[in-house]
This record gives structure tokens, sequence and C-alpha cells, in this order.
């Protein structure tokens, strides 16, 4: 076993199960994180990245299913353990969750403390004044004061209901967090402060953090790799430097997106987009799933699917123009 890794994921495939058949939501991804890393995972709505989550907790949603691969978390495959087993040894102990949308989760008839409480003392025996003295361990790192606790959510702010769902995240000390669009809904200057407190939190816990966004700017801000989602498959995974670059990414579809994204220090007149729509899951296209709408598809992008491929140390992509440029 590798000490440094802190998950890994081998061939993991989620799908849903309807009458019309299996909708390939995660289909056949494998990737590695390591301890004290933040790898970003980015692409379009509905491509897998929040699915990707729920199924490395192993809480799919309904009709969800994990129907093949491996999740890996200190060594461990979790995929075939019980509810019971995942929820007394793994879920907030090893890994938790900053839910899509976490702030407004919480209840307007009760205060602060009582939320949290309770969910201490659901997943840890602990006395009353044992789970205060951790929920205040843990606000002070989120920059919160002990005040907050007697207070009710309609009386806080976006940003502060945001750090507290930070918080209740950390409250077991898990060694993964996983962040789901943790600055959706907030303006510029609170998703600023949640960006220079997770960076915070990475060092001062020796975190690491799966960062689930669209919003590619944000990303380069927080993540040390970058892992691009496309109709259920990962199709680049690279450094911030390899993806970011002056040299740029390997893959058509990230070529895309960056050319989408907004840039302050360029005269630009109109952004790029992406022609097209990503592809029906129940029945993806043959070839490689971006095909239809990339301008360099070729007749092998329609027909064979490509695999992840190292081009260069640590940065894999899946595209058979990376071939044909070697060639």
């Amino acid at each position: 076993m590798n000490n440094d890794i802190a998950l890994e994921v081998k061939n993991l495939k989620m799908y849903y199960k309807t009458e019309n058949g299996d909708v390939k939501a995660v289909d056949d991804i494998s990737f590695k994180l390591k301890k004290g890393e933040t790898l970003g995972l980015v692409g379009e709505s509905g491509c897998g990245k929040t699915t990707t989550g729920f199924s490395i907790l192993k809480m799919p949603s309904p009709p969800g299913e994990i129907v093949g691969g491996q999740i890996l978390i200190d060594g461990k495959d979790i995929v075939p353990l019980t509810e019971r087993e995942l929820r007394k040894n793994i879920r907030w102990e090893k890994v938790s969750m900053v839910f899509q949308g976490a702030m407004n989760s919480l209840t307007p008839v009760f205060t602060i403390e009582k939320q949290l409480m309770e969910t201490l003392q659901l997943h840890k025996p602990m006395s009353k004044s044992e789970a205060k003295k951790t929920m205040i361990k843990y606000l002070n790192y989120v920059g919160l004061s002990e005040d907050i606790l007697k207070r009710y959510p309609h009386e806080l702010s976006g940003g502060m209901k945001q750090r507290i769902a930070i918080a209740s995240a950390l409250f077991l000390e898990p060694s993964l967090v996983i962040c789901d669009e943790p600055t959706t809904a907030l303006d510029v200057v609170v998703q600023a402060q949640i960006i220079n407190l997770l960076k915070d939190l990475k060092e001062k816990l020796n975190l690491s953090f799966i960062f689930i966004t669209h919003d590619l700017a944000t990303e380069a801000e927080v993540s040390d790799r970058i892992a691009v989602m496309y109709a259920g498959k990962i199709v680049e995974i690279g450094t911030n430097q390899q993806i970011y670059g002056e040299q740029g990414p390997a893959h058509p579809y990230t070529e895309r997106l960056l050319a989408a994204t907004p840039k302050l220090h360029e005269n630009v007149k109109e952004l790029a987009f992406i022609k097209g729509t990503p592809p029906n899951l129940l029945n993806p296209p043959k070839g490689c799933r971006f095909h239809p709408r990339c301008p360099y598809a070729f007749e092998k992008c329609k027909t064979e699917e490509p695999i992840l491929k190292e081009i260069e140390a640590e940065h894999k992509v899946a595209c058979w123009r990376c071939d044909a440029d070697e060639n």
C-alpha cells in the first residue's frame, strides 16, 4: 500500500437503473488523490462530477447503483462494505462532503447549536459539554465565534452558513473532504473568503480535497491537479500547470472549456462556446463521446473509444488526436 495516497478510484461505474435502461452517469473512471492534495473536478452540468462525489461516499441517489470498480480509502476498498460499516467507520470519519447548497439545508426553527449537536452525537458518543467544545473548536477554525451557536439560520449571512457547513464536515476529523460547488450563490467577495479558508484549512489540518465546480477560474486558484469530466468519463487529468499553462490542455473539450472562460487580462470581443449539447447517457455515442461536438474529429473517433493515456508525467488524456500527433 502506498502511504502517500489518500484515495484511489479504479474503474468506477455508477449507473442509474431506469425502465429504459442504464444511464451511465459515471462510466469506468480511475484516478488517485495524494495526501494533502486538492484535485479539481470540472466539466459541464450533467457530466458526472457530483455523481462521482456521491459515489465516493457510496451514497448514489436512487435509482443509482455502483455496478463496478473499486474505491480505496487508505488502501481499503469500501465498495463491498455494508451501510452500517460505512456509517460507523467511513463517512465523516475518513471522508466527508460539503454538499451543493449545503448552506440552505439548515433547519430554520432550530438554533445552530441544536443542529450541530445532533449531528455530532449521532456519529460519535459524547457528552453535550464535549460536543460543544468540538463545535467551538471547528467554528473557530472557519473564522466563526462561539456566539453563532445561539443564533438561528435566518440571522446569518450566506457566507456564515457556508462556513458552518464546512465546519460540520470537519467535526470527525476526516482526512478527505469533497466540496461540491462550495462557492455557488455567494457574492465574489465571500467566494474569495471561502476559497482562502479552504486553502488555510488544507495547510493547517493536512487535508486532501476534491473540489467540484464548473468554474475553471476558481479551480485554477485552489487545485493542484485538474480532472476534466465529459459524459461520465474523465477525458483529461493533469497538474494545474499542464492544464492552464502556456502549452495548454491536450483534449479538445478542455481546450473549448478554457476558451469559454472570461479573461480579465485579454481584450475578448466574443466568448467562445461549445456547439451542441452533452449526449444522452442512456445511449451515448460510439467511439469518443465528445466526437459529435469536436472540431478535430476524424473517422477513428466515431468508432473506437480512446483510453486515458499518459502523454507526459502526471498528464493523461483520452483522445485519438494525441496518438495521431505522436505518429
